[in-house]
Parts: structure tokens; sequence; C-alpha cells
């Protein structure tokens, strides 16, 4: 058990959903979520990555995947009903989550976006996402996250 409490990790306490924390190895650098799975020993199918997208509209969304997949923006944008969205810059991340780059979490962000959990998180028994903080994952039920930060459920990924 992790002894550090992230905000991630008090959020969910706050709203009395159960979750595990997990804890990695890492260096200085974040490591990508397939490398995350593999350290925590986890079905990659079931840990999560965050993605922040800006809306031809100027409006941000918050898109959280499978971490062996690849964002299908064409998707995205339909899910998120935009006419198109892009990826923001790693430099805007911290500024406008309060996250950095590989520990950027759908939970506690510093103001909730509109997000959409890509549909195959339905599926699972628990899934896995950042618990805010690289070398940090927090595990529940998916129906608990996506109640928890008012998300959609659809297809996002590229086939």
């Amino acid at each position: 058990m992790a002894a550090v409490k992230t905000n991630v990790m008090r959020v969910l306490e706050q709203h009395k959903i159960a979750y595990t924390a997990h804890e990695y190895e890492h260096g200085k650098e974040a490591v990508d979520g397939e490398t995350v799975a593999r350290l925590l020993g986890q079905n990659p199918e079931q840990v999560f990555k965050t993605l922040v997208a800006r809306g031809r509209s100027g409006g941000f969304h918050v898109f959280v995947i499978p971490v062996g997949r690849e964002l299908d923006l064409k998707k995205a944008a339909k899910a998120a009903g935009e006419k198109s969205v892009e990826l923001v810059h790693v430099k805007e991340l911290l500024a406008l989550t309060g996250y950095v780059r590989g520990g950027c979490s759908p939970v506690g962000m510093k103001k909730a976006f509109p997000t959409v959990f890509d549909e195959t998180a339905s599926a699972q028994p628990t899934v896995m996402v950042s618990a805010g903080k690289i070398g940090f994952q927090v595990e529940c039920a998916p129906e608990a996250l996506i109640a928890l930060t008012h998300a959609g459920l659809a297809p996002l990924t590229a086939d």
C-alpha cells in the first residue's frame, strides 16, 4: 500500500469510492502506460491513460483510453460534439489540469472538463488510472470513476 496520499486518493475517499493504490518504480521521466502496466503486473486493457484535447470550439475535453491504444481524433471529436480536437501540448498540461505528463488523472483536475472514457472501460471488472503523481496508480470500479467524473462512454481508439 502506498504511504503517499495523492489528491486523487483524497477525492476518491471524499466520495466514498473504494480504490486500491499501486506504486511503481520510475526514474525522473514519465514512463509510458504499457510499461506501467508491466511494472504493476496488470493487463494493459485495464490500465487507462488520460489525454487532454482542445476542441475546435476552444473548449477542453478529457479522454481516458487503454494505455496500449491510440486516440482516434475523429472518434474523440464526435464523442465530444466537436468538429475536430487536437491534443494539448505537454507544456500546457500542468497549468490546465494541475497534473504533469505521466501523472495526469481524470479525477481531481483543477477544473472539471467534459470527460469521455473509451467504451472498453465498462467491460473491465476494475480499471487503473493515474493517482495524479508519476509512480502512483489507483484501481477502482469503472462505473465509480465514470460517475465521479460525469463521463460518457464512446469508442475512442483507432482500430
